[in-house]
C-alpha cells in the first residue's frame, strides 16, 4: 500500500497554497518535499496528518493512530522532562512499564539523550529536542512518518544522529515523508518532490530531478548575465537555457541548482527543466 495525495488542492481565502498536487510515498522509503518559501512544503505536511482539510482530491494515508507526526515547532512539552513526555506520549498509545522502556530504550541511546531524561525539555539544545520530537512521533511505529522541515536549526552533529533514525525507521517499514530546506539532504531520499507557489514542478528520484534541468550550469566570479546567476559560496552559478551557448566554466548541476532554477524561469518566462511533471 502507498500514501500521498492526489489532484489536492488547498486554498486560504484567495491564496492558493496546494494547486493539484499528487506525489506518492512508499514503506521502507522516504521521500523529500523541497521549494522555497511559500511553496506549499508545510501545508502539504499538514494536509497528510489531517490538521489541513483540502478543497478538492483524495488523501490516501492510513489512521491517524498509524500516522507519526513531526511538526516544525519540535513536538514536545518544554515544561515537561524528557521522560515525562515519553510517558505522557507513550501512555496515549497505550504503551506503559516494560514495553514502553523496551521501546523507548534503543531510540534514546541512539540520539544521546539515554543520559538526559530528567531534563525539561525546554532546556534542551535545538537538536537535542528536535531529536526528542522524533522519538514521540515514532513510539507507537507509525506506518506513515511525516516531518517538518526536522533539521532546520539543528546543529551538524544532531542532523547526522537524526537522519540517522529517519533512515532506521524507513529501514523497518515506514514510509517517511520529509519537508527540507537542504537539498544535499534531499539528494539522500528516494524520491523528492519539488514544489513552487503550491504546485509540483518535479517528482522523482533526486538524479532523475537533477538531470531535468533545461540547460547548463557555469560557475565564476562575475556573472555574464546576473539575472541568470546567483551567489553560492565565494563565487556565482549563471544558468544556461538550452537554447543558449554557455559562456564560462560549465560544471555538473545539483538539485540545489535545479531548485533555483525552478524558481528563477518563471520570472524570466522560461522553462526551468526538460521534464515538467
Amino acid at each position: 500500500m502507498t500514501f500521498g495525495t492526489r489532484e489536492v488542492t488547498v486554498s486560504f481565502g484567495d491564496t492558493v497554497a496546494l494547486d493539484r498536487v499528487t506525489f506518492e510515498a512508499r514503506p521502507g522509503g522516504i521521500v523529500a518535499v523541497i521549494g522555497g518559501d511559500g511553496a506549499g512544503k508545510t501545508t502539504l505536511m499538514r494536509t497528510l496528518v489531517g490538521l489541513v482539510t483540502p478543497d478538492s482530491g483524495t488523501v490516501s494515508v492510513p489512521p491517524t493512530s498509524e500516522v507519526g507526526y513531526l511538526p516544525a515547532l519540535g513536538g514536545s512539552w518544554k515544561d515537561l522532562t524528557v521522560a515525562e513526555n515519553v510517558g505522557f506520549v507513550g501512555g496515549s498509545h497505550g504503551l506503559r512499564g516494560e514495553a514502553l522502556d523496551e521501546r523507548v530504550g534503543p531510540m534514546l541511546a541512539m540520539a544521546n539523550l539515554d543520559s538526559a531524561v530528567d531534563r525539561l525539555a525546554g532546556q534542551l539544545s535545538g537538536g537535542m529536542r528536535t531529536k526528542l520530537g522524533f522519538i514521540l512521533a515514532m513510539l507507537h511505529q507509525p506506518k506513515l512518518v511525516v516531518l517538518d522541515e526536522p533539521t532546520t536549526g539543528v546543529d551538524p552533529v544532531s542532523r547526522v544522529e537524526l537522519w540517522r533514525m529517519i533512515s532506521d525507521a524507513a529501514a523497518g517499514g515506514a514510509a517517511v515523508v520529509l519537508s527540507t530546506t537542504y537539498t544535499n539532504e534531499a539528494e539522500r531520499a528516494a524520491s523528492t518532490v519539488m514544489l513552487h507557489e503550491g504546485k509540483v514542478v518535479l517528482d522523482g528520484d533526486p538524479d532523475a530531478v537533477t538531470a531535468s534541468l533545461n540547460g547548463s550550469i557555469t560557475t565564476g566570479g562575475r556573472p555574464v548575465r546576473p539575472e541568470y546567476a546567483w551567489r553560492s559560496g565565494a563565487s556565482y552559478r549563471e544558468w544556461w537555457p538550452s537554447s543558449v551557448q554557455p559562456v564560462g566554466s560549465v560544471v555538473e548541476p545539483t538539485l540545489e541548482d535545479v531548485t533555483v532554477v525552478s524558481e528563477l524561469a518563471p520570472t524570466l518566462g522560461l522553462e526551468g527543466t526538460e521534464r515538467v511533471a
